[in-house]
């Protein structure tokens, strides 16, 4: 990472730490000023912008910017972690069923840091849905991976709740 990049990074990170404490439209042109610094339609700037509208309970003018952050390459980190906020903003404005394929396709990438993100939104999505049961089995299996004993039977318990046979969970 080169000089800039890096500088660019940590002004943006001193932005999100002030989030909470900042007014909301003071925090939205930080942001705004340190996307202008980068090339105009850049999928960092794009998702970052996204990030801030969503921050703001903005979901309807977050979608549109991270689908053209997606659309524009963005990779690494934050292009998973604008999937996964791009399905939660989805359902947020009752389209679920988009939002739950997102993070199924998603579910296929592989595990990383942000896995049980990804089940835990999917358990939201698939509950709009009136899929209860195998939401509950998608949040069970991301909370198994974090205990320090039963992590075996709690994800049994939650793959059988994620199986749509029907099939009751076994110990």
């Amino acid at each position: 990472m080169n000089s800039f990049a890096e500088s660019w990074e940590a002004r943006l990170a001193t932005a999100w730490e002030a989030f909470a404490e900042d007014d909301p439209a003071l925090f939205r042109e930080r942001i705004r000023e340190l996307v202008a610094e980068l090339p105009d339609g850049e999928a960092v700037g794009l998702f970052e912008l996204a990030c801030a509208q969503d921050s703001m309970g903005r979901s309807d003018l977050a979608v549109p910017l991270y689908r053209a952050a997606l659309g524009r390459g963005l990779a690494d980190v934050r292009r998973r972690r604008a999937v996964i906020q791009l399905a939660s903003s989805l359902r947020n404005l009752g389209q679920a069923a988009e939002a739950l394929s997102l993070l199924e396709a998603e579910a296929l990438q592989g595990e990383d840091s942000l896995s049980g993100a990804v089940s835990a939104f999917r358990a939201l999505a698939l509950s709009d849905l009136g899929r209860d049961r195998e939401a509950l089995g998608h949040a069970l299996s991301a909370l198994s991976k974090h205990l320090p004993r039963y992590n075996a039977s709690l994800g049994r318990y939650a793959a059988a709740l994620e199986d749509t046979s029907g099939k009751e969970p076994t110990a």
